[in-house]
């Protein structure tokens, strides 16, 4: 009898610690999908995403301001680097000013009559911001940094807009390729455990990388920011969805949450386009 009630009492601290066990492990992983639900919030991320950039944009340099004066053009992916900049305390020597380009209309600068802007977003173009409208704000910079959505036409065409820019040779030029993410599933992404989403990896539109290696082959290293290598790696179609601790990069495949910025500003910045600024 004796024996039957100590194997009883063992059986029953057996499954009050799988019970245990069970519990923690179901606390931890509701924990973890509540934080991946927050991370993925689509409007957060939108009013995240815009909120730095539009609170210089289209504002003058001030002349008191004895730093260096460091001008942003571009679109949602200016944005974003502005955020990848500011998330890691980068740029504190800079007066930052912004301008943007809606991805339809592309930072060109020539004749309009030669350029791929679509037909149904014409009238858009004519009448937003543009390289010819930041003309002024571009001769007084010291460094102009250039963030787009590239298009095929926009990337064939690009040397010929630096050479109508006509930079002094004081003033730097820096422009960043293409990045991107592939297919953001959250649904799917709630039924893996953090270490599972660690190892995710979403193949990269084929054309996205037939652009951004164009980009690589007609500038120089001291210019061109290859996204895809510093947060993907060399020669890879993949990317990480996910930070190695497990935080959301971007949260519809195109755009950067909070943690997403911090990490790909980490390591863009160590570019030598962007490690002298």
């Amino acid at each position: 009898m004796k024996n039957k009630r100590i194997t009883s009492s063992y059986g029953l601290g057996l499954a009050a610690v799988s019970a245990l066990c069970t519990t923690l492990f179901l606390s931890t992983a509701h924990a973890s999908s509540e934080d991946l639900l927050k991370a993925a919030d689509a409007e957060v991320n939108k009013s995240y995403v815009r909120a730095r950039f539009g609170a210089v944009q289209n504002k003058a340099f001030n002349p008191g301001d004895a730093r260096r004066k460091l001008l942003i053009i571009g679109d949602s992916q200016a944005q974003d680097f502005v955020n990848s900049a500011m998330e890691n305390d980068y740029l504190k020597g800079y007066q930052v000013r912004t301008r943007h380009v809606p991805a339809q209309c592309q930072l060109y600068l020539g004749d309009p009559e030669q350029s791929g802007v679509a037909e149904k977003d014409k009238a858009l173009c004519a009448k937003v911001e543009s390289l010819t409208t930041s003309r002024q704000q571009i001769n007084n910079a010291d460094v102009i940094i250039f963030a787009s959505l590239w298009r095929s036409w926009a990337v064939q065409k690009l040397p010929q807009t630096i050479e109508n820019l006509e930079l002094r040779d004081n003033q730097k030029l820096v422009v960043l390729g293409r990045k991107s993410f592939g297919r953001v599933s959250i649904r799917h992404y709630l039924r893996m455990s953090d270490d599972k989403r660690k190892s995710v990896r979403n193949v990269i539109n084929q054309q996205f990388l037939n652009d951004n290696n164009m980009l690589r082959q007609r500038l120089s290293p001291t210019v061109f920011v290859d996204q895809y290598a510093s947060i993907c790696g060399a020669g890879q179609n993949t990317c990480p969805v996910f930070t190695p601790d497990a935080k959301l990069i971007s949260f519809d495949g195109g755009h950067l949450t909070k943690e997403g910025a911090r990490y790909v500003g980490e390591r863009i910045f160590t570019s030598p386009a962007l490690s002298s600024l």
